[in-house]
Parts: C-alpha cells; structure tokens; sequence
C-alpha cells in the first residue's frame, strides 16, 4: 500500500507538471497575441505531453485509490513513456537549435515549463516505469504497440500538411530537400525507433522485476 501510494503520488505530480507545462506556454503566449492553436496542438512534443500527462494522472489516481493498474493501462503507460523518450532526444540532438519561425522572432519561450516537457519528465517518466514494479508483467509482444501513437500523428500530420502546406518538423514534408523519399525514410525509421525503444523499455522493466524478485525471494 505504501509503495502504491508513493507511486501514486509521483504519477500525479509528473502528470500536474505536464498538463500544467502545457496550459502555462498557452496562457504565456496569449499574453503576447502569439497563440496559433492549430499550429502549436499539431507539435508531437506538446501532443505527447498532454497524452503521457493524462495517462501519468489516471494511473496516478488509481494508485492512490489503493488499486492495481491494469495491464491495458500499463500498455498506455510503456506507450507515453516511449514517446515521452522520443521527445526528449529528437528535442535535443535536432530541435534545441531550430531557426525560430519569423513570426516568433523576439519571444522566449518560458524556459521551465520547456525544460519539464523536453528535458525532466522524460527522465522520470522512465525512472518511474522501470522501477515501479508492482504492476502488472505485459508480454515482451506488447511493446509493438507504442508504434500505433505516431504513425497515427504522422499520419494526421501529412495529411493536414498536404492540406495547407504548413509542417510542424521538416523532416516529414515531402516538399523538402529529401522529397518524398526523405519523408518515407524518417517515417520509417521513427517507427522503427518506436519498436526498437518499446522493446528495450519494457524489456528492461521485465529484468529488473526479475532480478529484484529473485534477489528478495
């Protein structure tokens, strides 16, 4: 029950921080008159952290209720994890040094709200997932579905970009210089890096309940 509770209580406070990075850089930009919604919701960064913030509260709260998770939901948990990892390191081998679009020349971003979504709460959404090991024990297979979350962005994405011409990363716009190939390419290969990391983080959970288990057996 304690172990519950002090899970429960970090889930909920990760998830808080997350949606409230999120309600923080819309309210900061409003300020300005510089909130696009139908451009700033279309960013994976911002989708994944209203997802993993969502999941992270509702796992939160079922373990301060005194419950098990499900294992459905520790499926949607390894899923936010996985693209929460993705966020962090496309963000910081790719995005931290973007060229700011014209239109936001002179604005800075509210550095913490930032620095939670791209930089701590990958972190410890993975802590949490490795070591939380009460919950339920999902079959190494499960770990093919953190790839159903992206391709449906992806999928939003182009289509919506094919629609009116605006992209929320370079690298899946066919007009650019890789053409069509290039976007095919970087497709599949985040959908492989999806697979690839799915396996590894739920793989490791899988170890480090086994090694704990034996080691207090």
């Amino acid at each position: 029950m304690l172990t519950k509770g002090v899970f429960g209580a970090l889930r909920t406070l990760l998830g808080l921080a997350l949606v409230g990075s999120v309600i923080w850089q819309v309210a900061d930009r409003i300020r300005v008159d510089l909130f696009r919604p139908t451009e700033y919701f279309a960013y994976f960064s911002i989708t994944s952290a209203i997802f993993a913030g969502l999941v992270l509260l509702v796992s939160g709260l079922v373990l301060l209720r005194g419950k098990s998770e499900s294992e459905r939901l520790n499926v949607i948990r390894l899923i936010a994890v996985v693209s929460m990892i993705i966020v962090g390191v496309v963000y910081h081998a790719l995005l931290g040094d973007s060229a700011l679009d014209p239109r936001d020349i002179g604005y800075d971003w509210p550095r913490v709200p930032n620095a939670i979504i791209h930089t701590y709460a990958p972190v410890l959404i993975v802590v949490d997932y490795l070591f939380s090991l009460k919950g339920p024990r999902p079959k190494l297979r499960k770990a093919l579905w953190v790839v159903i979350y992206p391709l449906a962005w992806l999928g939003l994405s182009i289509i919506r970009g094919l629609s009116d011409g605006w992209w929320p990363y370079w690298f899946i716009n066919p007009g650019s210089e890789g053409g069509v190939v290039g976007m095919l390419t970087y497709i599949a290969v985040i959908a492989a890096a999806f697979i690839v990391l799915g396996f590894i983080v739920l793989g490791m959970r899988l170890a480090i309940t086994r090694v704990l288990t034996a080691s207090g057996s």
